[in-house]
């Protein structure tokens, strides 16, 4: 009886999981962007985002019993362009486990990473990366600027915050894995598609996807100087 009340737990929650179209997803993404950023005072420093290599945005991340660690999400990654003049085509993501500090007792959370330099970018095109063990990573600095900023913050890789029921702030994911979406991506483009050759190639965003990239640049700039090396 237990294994098939847990299989069944399993069957449903992945029946919600993938219920939300890639469409949905993205529009999701820039709606969670939007509302963090337009509390400057308590959202992602704008100087942090004006150096930062790439956005990773999970809404609405979900405890699942059947993901070790306890949690699941699917989200959009951003990078920019090579020449750093803007953002380009959006990849799907999954993220699975990691730890949300006190916002543990939530059942969702969104959840931002901010990928600070090309290595890290390299990192996000792979089939995993773990992070705190492939990738470093740190809770990241609130406010409008990286005054209070650890120095942990300002060495790691990656950045990672999370937001649940009104509460923003800066948490560690160390332990948590990202994966691309092949689904997502296929859902997207209409055909099968690595991360790797929508972050780094030449695609044109689709439709669903100019409202996030319209945020982004609302809220970054695109100065070469700037950008993390």
């Amino acid at each position: 009886m237990r294994g098939l009340a847990l299989a069944a737990s399993v069957v449903m929650a992945a029946s919600v999981l993938a219920a939300e179209t890639a469409q949905e997803r993205l529009g999701d993404s820039a709606r969670v962007f939007s509302e963090i950023m337009r509390t400057p005072d308590k959202g992602i420093p704008q100087d942090l985002l004006a150096k930062a290599q790439c956005v990773v945005i999970i809404p609405g991340m979900k405890k699942a019993a059947f993901v070790v660690g306890g949690e699941y999400g699917r989200g959009i990654a951003e990078c920019r362009h090579e020449d750093g003049k803007g953002w380009g085509a959006p990849a799907a993501v999954r993220m699975e486990g990691g730890s949300f500090g006190f916002q543990i007792g939530a059942s969702d959370t969104d959840v931002i990473l901010l990928v600070m330099n090309r290595h890290g970018m390299v990192r996000l095109t792979e089939d995993k990366v773990q992070l705190g063990a492939d990738a470093s990573v740190a809770a990241g600095p609130v406010g409008r600027t990286t005054s209070a900023a650890t120095d942990a913050s300002m060495t790691a890789e990656m950045l990672s915050w999370s937001r649940s029921k009104g509460l923003f702030a800066g948490v560690s994911l160390s332990g948590a894995t990202l994966r691309p979406d092949a689904d997502r991506n296929e859902e997207l483009y209409g055909h099968k598609m690595s991360n790797k050759e929508v972050l780094t190639g030449s695609m044109e965003p689709p439709q669903a996807a100019h409202a996030l990239i319209h945020e982004l640049d609302r809220y970054s700039t695109f100065s070469g100087a700037d950008r993390a090396k």
